[in-house]
C-alpha cells in the first residue's frame, strides 16, 4: 500500500529542515563571550560559530579555527538529525536557528582551505551552496 498523495511530487526532495531557536543565540546578543557560551550551551553550533569567529578575528591560528568550526559542525549534525534531516537537503539562511549550522560550516571551509586541505574545503563549500544558496553567498560569496 502506497502513502503517496494524489498530485505528489516524487521529484521534489525533502522539506527544509528548520532548527529550533538556539539558547546561546540570546546569551551572545546580550554580550556573553563566546567561551562562555560554549561552557554554558557545548552543544550549540551558535556557541562554536561564535568561538571561532572570534579566534579568526584576533588573528588565531587556522588550525585554532578549524577546530572550533569542525566541533560546532559536528554538533550540527547532531542536531539537525534530531531535527529530522537525513543526510540532505534545504537548510536555509532565512530560517534564524539554522544560521549556527551554517556559519559553522562556511567556517570549517574556509579554515580547511587555509591549512591547505582541498577536498575538504570543496565538500563543505558544496555542502553548504547545496544546504543554503542564500548562505552560501552571504558567507562564503567570493571566497
Amino acid at each position: 500500500m502506497s502513502s503517496l498523495t494524489p498530485g505528489q511530487d516524487l521529484m521534489a526532495g525533502p522539506p527544509p529542515t528548520h532548527l529550533p531557536d538556539d539558547p546561546a543565540g540570546a546569551d551572545l546578543d546580550a554580550g556573553t563571550a563566546p567561551a562562555a557560551a560554549v561552557r554554558t550551551h557545548p552543544a550549540s553550533p551558535f556557541a562554536w560559530a561564535a568561538l571561532a569567529e572570534q579566534a579568526r578575528d584576533a588573528g588565531a591560528d587556522d588550525v585554532t579555527v578549524y577546530a572550533y568550526s569542525r566541533v560546532g559542525y559536528h554538533r550540527s549534525l547532531d542536531l539537525l538529525r534530531r531535527n529530522g534531516w537525513k543526510g540532505h537537503g534545504p537548510v536555509p539562511w532565512e530560517h534564524p536557528g539554522n544560521r549556527g549550522f551554517l556559519r559553522c560550516l562556511a567556517l570549517l571551509a574556509l579554515s580547511a582551505r587555509a591549512i591547505g586541505e582541498d577536498a575538504e574545503w570543496e565538500r563543505c563549500r558544496d555542502f553548504l551552496r547545496d544546504s543554503s544558496p542564500t548562505a552560501y553567498d552571504v558567507l562564503l560569496g567570493e571566497a
